[in-house]
């Protein structure tokens, strides 16, 4: 295994997140609306909202913009 990949998933350490959480979080980062977001990836809006929601619950954040943050620091997205 490549040394620096090696050494960003032992300070990556275990996302809260599920695959699909970060894929939406990720579509989110740009500020995208929830209905582009849906659109990118294939949910419906009110799934996007679910997921989001989650995402923020699990991190501790108020809204999205702060869990993109969040989820950034430790390169969970």
């Amino acid at each position: 295994m490549d040394p620096e990949l090696a050494a960003d998933a032992i300070y990556a350490g275990d996302s809260p997140l599920t695959a699909r959480e970060a894929e939406v979080l990720e579509l989110a980062a740009d500020g995208a609306p929830i209905a582009g977001i849906a659109a990118r990836a294939a949910l419906s809006p009110g799934t996007v909202r679910d997921y989001l929601s989650s995402v923020a619950s699990k991190l501790g954040a108020g809204n999205r913009h702060t869990a993109v943050r969040l989820a950034r620091q430790p390169g969970w997205v």
